[in-house]
């Protein structure tokens, strides 16, 4: 699907930096400082249009969440949700994933979410795939001890890519759904994907997955 070029975008986020912070890297180490709290930190990487996150926030105001997404003219769309009912709990990065060691310290992350991240699905592009080995240690480097990733996709490949990369790299397999939708798990929030999806009657898979490095 081609991406609608937003060229206001880049305008709108530097001008709410409460919500959108400039120059992430000048905070790594400080993040609890940015939410007044020492509160876990859970972050999506991808984050889209800020469905998942901002209903996560709202649900959860014991936990600081941070949204990254590398798209001007997507991530302003989590930016509007914020703006249209505002959390004090939530903070949002237009940046690469490929940086996080860049932004985050060693430990200062709790938990890491992957929604419905492109599969790329062409063996040649594998290394961009966000549950590639490289990716996993770069999670690995700014997780707390035992942290955890939290995965959904509609994309079987993917999913059955994933679990085979997990297992690899030595990570716990918590949790599996193979139809999460029709399964007795609670207290899913659904990304703007996973509606669409969904809605045309595609299983969503799901997995919890835990570094053992404590």
């Amino acid at each position: 699907m081609r991406l609608r070029n937003k060229p206001w975008a880049k305008d709108k986020l530097a001008e709410h930096s409460n919500y959108v912070i400039d120059n992430p890297t000048e905070q790594k180490g400080k993040w609890h400082e940015i939410f007044g709290n020492d509160h876990p930190i859970h972050i999506e990487v991808g984050t889209g249009k800020g469905k998942f996150i901002t209903g996560m926030a709202k649900a959860n105001p014991e936990i600081n969440y941070i949204g990254i997404e590398l798209q001007e003219s997507v991530i302003v769309g989590a930016l509007d949700r914020i703006l249209e009912d505002p959390l004090p709990n939530i903070r949002l990065l237009n940046e690469n994933a490929d940086d996080l060691n860049e932004i985050f310290q060693e430990g200062e992350v709790d938990r890491v979410y992957l929604n419905f991240s492109d599969p790329w699905p062409k063996n040649r592009h594998e290394k961009r795939r966000l549950t590639y080995k490289s990716y996993l240690n770069l999670y690995e480097t700014i997780l707390v001890k035992n942290g955890e990733i939290h995965f959904k996709t509609d994309n079987q490949g993917l999913f059955e890519y994933s679990l085979r990369s997990f297992s690899e790299y030595g990570l716990l397999l918590k949790f599996v759904s193979l139809d999460l939708h029709q399964s007795d798990f609670e207290g899913n929030i659904m990304t703007e994907y996973e509606e669409k999806f969904a809605s045309r009657g595609n299983r969503i898979y799901r997995s919890e997955v835990k570094y053992l490095n404590g």
